[in-house]
């Protein structure tokens, strides 16, 4: 399906709108929008391939609209209990649908990196994971460094008792199977992330900077493209963009 039409779930929303703006970008037709107080049945239908970035309490009710009409499905909504996720990733399994909770085609591209990084480069290369945000963030660290660390853990075969976050006093020397988060906060910075490898004599930066929200919009688009044309499953963005 070369041009797929998309129906917007949480179009009220910033992501809702800058997903209405970025649409014809990417030659998609918007065939219906649905938010608060709308009728997600009467929207589901004429499209096909529903974009939901409303909120986690809604999802289960899309996927379920999504399964009854035969629709694909890119959920973007975070915040699911990992229990409720589970049953949730069961039944979007019955039809297309992509499922990520980062949509930028970059910050993939620096989940790919990092795995071949942290893969190449042994324990002998401190591992080190620094974000930054704006200022009204209320979480740390972000779902994006925290995916970038899981990814350097699974690489490295460390447990999650292994990230240290920040360091504070008289620490001892770094071990080699530590892995650093740090965290910065301040003013209107949409994000930054940086994986650090640094071994004696070198080291190794792998970072991405977001300047535009619009970047999450137009990844979420390109997902809703491919997965028109995808056999029923849940893939992630990795596989949308062919790295694995």
């Amino acid at each position: 399906m070369s041009s797929p039409k998309i129906v917007i779930i949480g179009s009220a929303g910033r992501m809702g709108r800058t997903l209405q703006i970025c649409a014809p970008e990417l030659s998609l037709q918007v065939a219906a929008t649905a938010d608060q107080g709308d009728s997600l049945a009467d929207a589901v239908i004429q499209g096909d391939v529903i974009i939901d970035f409303s909120f986690h309490e809604n999802t289960a009710a899309v996927i379920e609209l999504a399964v009854t009409h035969g629709k694909s499905l890119v959920i973007g909504t975070t915040g699911h209990k990992p229990s409720v996720k589970s049953e949730l990733l069961v039944a979007a399994a019955a039809i297309p649908t992509v499922w990520a909770g980062n949509y930028s085609v970059g910050v993939n591209l620096l989940y790919a990196l990092t795995r071949r990084a942290a893969a190449v480069l042994g324990a002998d290369y401190d591992a080190e994971v620094v974000e930054m945000h704006h200022r009204f963030k209320k979480d740390a660290p972000s779902g994006t460094a925290d995916r970038m660390l899981e990814i350097i853990l699974e690489e490295r075969n460390l447990a999650r008792n292994a990230l240290r976050h920040g360091r504070e006093g008289i620490t001892g020397e770094r071990t080699d199977s530590e892995v650093g988060i740090h965290s910065l906060r301040g003013g209107d910075i949409v994000g930054e992330h940086t994986a650090m490898f640094t071994g004696l004599g070198e080291r190794l930066e792998l970072t991405h900077r977001a300047t535009d929200r619009s970047i999450f919009a137009r990844g979420a688009l390109r997902a809703a493209k491919w997965v028109a044309d995808q056999p029923a499953g849940v893939y992630d963005m990795q596989k949308v963009l062919g790295l694995g």
